[in-house]
């Protein structure tokens, strides 16, 4: 099929390319027939995977070549009125302006059911807005510039008329030129897919790309992540949506999933997936995303796990450490236990992946040497919060007279040799890659399957057993007893990890 742009009516391939039309049993709006010749308006053809596209030469000039000057980028953060929007995403995206990456011509729209002006959002977000290397020049002076591109609607999550409203804002300021459109989910799962389908049926950009940023909880199970899912293609094409944690923020209610769903599940398995993935054939984010190894990680059983809850919480059910070992079943892997481990309450805040090397057989050094070898380990260790690092723990000769070993940190730390500007904030990385459309760093909808089939299996038999938690004190290294066990019984050396 080849199609060819012209300025003629959009409406009915709008609706044909629309990914709800696909299962759409309104007969009242159904195509008979396709039509002889199909008008497209510029869209993002990208979305369209089953459409084989042969263009003659010029046919999208208007598309592929138009200069940074003539389009303009829209975000919309909806749940503006939210704590995640005014301590994060919102400071998240000066940062971004403050480094001249977001593009010319821009403008964010804040969109809650709070009603407010758009001063009153300019004056809520401009108290948390500061530049990341103190009152840097021109600091004030940008400020100022960036707030006077914010601008604030407020309408119901689920109402369509509201959206409408919203987008006919969003065109004036976009001035008929190139519209691309990033909304910025901020709130809870429950109303997600109602903003998402009067999104797509009233607010979507009609002539460029449109790209949704949603925030996890995806569901409590497989069968509720399947559900959310299917729900949310009704109306946006998978690489319109980019699925993403959320760090730090207090939106959800923790009990309602719990230390397993909240970071396990998620933030460490994704972690673990990208450190014991094999080699991709190339940068692309699909290739990246294919060799992950989710799909080879063995669910994971209750006696492979150690629960607690720290003493202060005890009123809920859900556990608040939880340290799980993983096994991953293919060649390279097979055998090597992956413990992860993550609690609340700790006496540290912080995100580590170790790698620990197996002894040596024979080993030439004994006792007295210094260090007994028997009882300490080579590890790679690579910590991501609070600051950026990697080092090396290595049984090494103490300098001087005689032969005596003793370990030694060889240490890379980030931010001594990064540059003046600091390192980028998580968000910011997020967010830039999804303006850019680039993917790799966020989960495909058959990745959050196979994450959630490691688990639910597990989170299924603690509901049907009630197993008990070990309590831990607030401020602790967490509960001792489980956890410990299970590092003995996999051969993990677990006294430096909290």
């Amino acid at each position: 099929m080849a199609m060819c742009s012209s300025p003629c009516s959009s409406s009915s391939l709008k609706r044909f390319l629309s990914p709800s039309s696909f299962n759409d049993h309104d007969h009242d709006h159904q195509e008979t027939s396709l039509p002889r010749r199909i008008c497209v308006p510029p869209v993002d053809f990208s979305a369209a995977e089953n459409l084989e596209i042969s263009a003659k030469e010029g046919c999208f000039d208007h598309i592929f070549n138009t200069k940074k000057s003539e389009s303009t980028l829209s975000i919309v953060v909806v749940g503006a009125s939210g704590d995640l929007a005014s301590t994060k995403i919102f400071r998240t995206l000066f940062a971004l302006f403050y480094e001249d990456r977001l593009p010319e011509n821009f403008t964010i729209f804040g969109y809650a059911r709070t009603v407010m002006t758009s001063e009153e959002l300019r004056n809520l977000i401009s108290r948390t807005l500061t530049c990341r290397i103190g009152q840097r020049e021109k600091c004030n002076d940008k400020i100022e510039r960036f707030l006077k591109r914010c601008f604030y609607r407020s309408g119901q999550y689920s109402s369509e008329e509201h959206f409408s409203e919203l987008d006919s804002k969003l065109k004036e300021k976009e001035v008929g030129r190139l519209s691309n459109r990033l909304l910025y989910l901020a709130i809870p799962p429950n109303v997600t897919v109602d903003a998402v389908r009067c999104d797509r049926r009233r607010a979507s950009s009609e002539n460029g790309w449109t790209r949704v940023i949603v925030e996890k909880p995806f569901g409590q199970d497989l069968e509720s992540s399947r559900e959310f899912t299917i729900d949310i293609k009704q109306y946006l094409f998978e690489d319109q949506i980019f699925r993403t944690d959320r760090q730090g923020c207090g939106l959800f209610q923790f009990d309602d999933y719990g230390i397993i769903c909240d970071v396990m599940q998620n933030h460490l398995l994704q972690l673990l997936a990208l450190f014991a993935m094999e080699s991709p054939v190339s940068l692309d984010p699909e290739d990246i995303r294919d060799k992950k190894v989710l799909r080879s990680m063995r669910p994971v059983e209750l006696e492979d796990v150690g629960l607690g809850q720290y003493n202060s919480h005890v009123d809920s059910i859900a556990p608040t450490f939880t340290a799980a070992t993983v096994f991953v079943d293919n060649s390279r892997w097979d055998g090597v236990p992956f413990m992860l481990i993550a609690g609340k309450a700790l006496q540290s805040n912080s995100a580590e992946i170790r790698v620990q090397f197996r002894h040596v057989p024979g080993n030439l050094y004994n006792r007295k040497l210094g260090t007994d070898l028997d009882k300490t380990v080579n590890e790679l260790v690579i910590l991501v919060l609070p600051d950026e690092a990697m080092y090396l723990k290595i049984n090494s000769k103490v300098p001087g007279l005689g032969l005596r070993l003793d370990q030694t940190d060889l240490n890379l730390l980030y931010i001594s040799r990064c540059t003046p500007g600091g390192i980028p904030d998580a968000y910011e990385s997020k967010l830039l890659d999804t303006i850019e459309g680039d993917r790799r760093s966020f989960v495909r909808g058959d990745e959050l399957d196979a994450a959630y089939e490691v688990f639910t299996p597990l989170l299924k038999e603690l509901a049907r057993k009630k197993v008990a938690l070990e309590l831990y004190s607030c401020g602790s290294s967490g509960p001792a007893a489980g956890v410990h066990y299970l590092a003995a019984k996999h051969n993990v050396h677990y006294r430096d990890y909290l």
